[in-house]
């Protein structure tokens, strides 16, 4: 079983940055795909993020959706046990509860939605004015 709990959220101006962090714990390395999904009121979960093959390696496989290439950036510290989103020159449009998931599948897919995932965290929010 995999545990995880957001932290980082806050409020930023447009144009700014936050770093956005998921402590996983529990059987960590049990998991070996993670993602970053967000909600913004009134819609439904949407993926920003993921790391689909490779997990916990040097080299991992990593997936950003277009409304956030260039400006997010998704990484897994493996000391750490954490994965983080970085996320820079943010927009109001990026609004949103922000959630990290875990999955313990031989396979998985970097076009999953969230509900493939098996594990979820309690998300952090994230207000850009």
């Amino acid at each position: 079983h995999v545990q995880l709990v957001e932290s980082g959220g806050g409020s930023v101006e447009a144009g700014g940055s936050l770093r956005l962090s998921c402590q996983v714990s529990g059987s960590v390395r049990s998991a070996t795909c993670v993602a970053w999904f967000r909600q913004a009121a009134g819609q439904g979960r949407e993926g920003v993020a993921n790391i689909w093959s490779g997990l916990w390696t040097e080299h991992p496989s990593t997936h950003v959706v277009n409304s956030v290439k260039g400006r997010f950036t998704i990484s897994i510290d493996n000391a750490k046990d954490t994965l983080t989103l970085q996320m820079n020159s943010l927009k109001p449009e990026d609004t949103a509860m922000y959630y990290c998931a875990a999955d313990d599948r031989w396979y998985c897919s970097d076009t999953w939605p969230v509900w493939e995932y098996k594990y979820k965290g309690q998300g952090t929010q994230v207000t850009v004015s």
